[in-house]
């Protein structure tokens, strides 16, 4: 009796997922094919990091290589590009980086398709992390961690809960965050324990009570 093949189990469940979030809208729609949520496009939101972070990378003689680790559908991306020497947008949606690459064009401007928990993340002097991290695994939390060592800068933003909360739960990569179980990603504690010579909060941004914080993190690793 000819034995059945075993199946492989699919090697880029996050992948998937995050391309059928661009296909399906599951973050919405606007006028755009790919659109990644209100969070990149309210101005309210994007306004005062796009300050931030242009006025952090201005402060520097020499212009920073910055790579951009979720660039979504590059809204706020494309206001920062005239600030760095390069520009690198990451995005693990094959789909979103493929029609990003044909709308935005710019010599210091480079995209890559890249699973940033699994492959080499490009190098730079500052990474910018935003809203990417509340929607991975803690498995994948603490892998893209791990890689984010190698820069000296970076900025991190996360959503999180009113008040006080446990951090870290547990989720199934996708579309959905912590908020829903109450939580939000704490890199400095448990499970992950993240180390850096300094931290600060840079931009707290308070939504509807029920819908939390955005905080923007400026992180010194060495």
């Amino acid at each position: 009796m000819k034995k059945k093949k075993k199946e492989l189990k699919n090697p880029w469940p996050t992948k998937d997922a995050m391309e059928q979030v661009y296909e399906m809208h599951l973050w919405g729609k606007n006028s755009t094919k790919f659109y990644s949520g209100i969070g990149s496009h309210d101005s309210k939101i994007i306004d005062p990091y796009i300050e931030i972070v242009s006025s952090f990378l201005n402060s520097f003689k020499n212009p920073l290589i910055v790579c951009d680790l979720g660039c979504g559908d590059f809204n706020v991306g494309k206001k920062l590009v005239q600030f760095t020497q390069k520009y690198i947008a990451v995005d693990i949606a094959s789909n979103l980086i493929n029609f990003n690459k044909n709308k935005f064009k710019n010599e210091k401007l480079e995209f890559h398709c890249l699973d940033i928990a699994v492959d080499d993340v490009p190098f730079g002097n500052c990474a910018l992390i935003r809203q990417v991290l509340q929607h991975l695994s803690n498995v994948e939390v603490q892998n893209i961690l791990h890689k984010l060592k190698m820069y000296k800068y970076v900025i991190l933003t996360e959503h999180i809960p009113n008040g006080e909360f446990t951090p870290n739960k547990e989720i199934i990569s996708g579309q959905g965050t912590r908020l829903k179980s109450q939580s939000g990603i704490n890199v400095f504690t448990a499970p992950f324990n993240f180390k850096v010579k300094a931290q600060k909060e840079v931009l707290a941004i308070r939504l509807n009570n029920s819908e939390g914080l955005i905080v923007t993190s400026l992180l010194t690793i060495f």
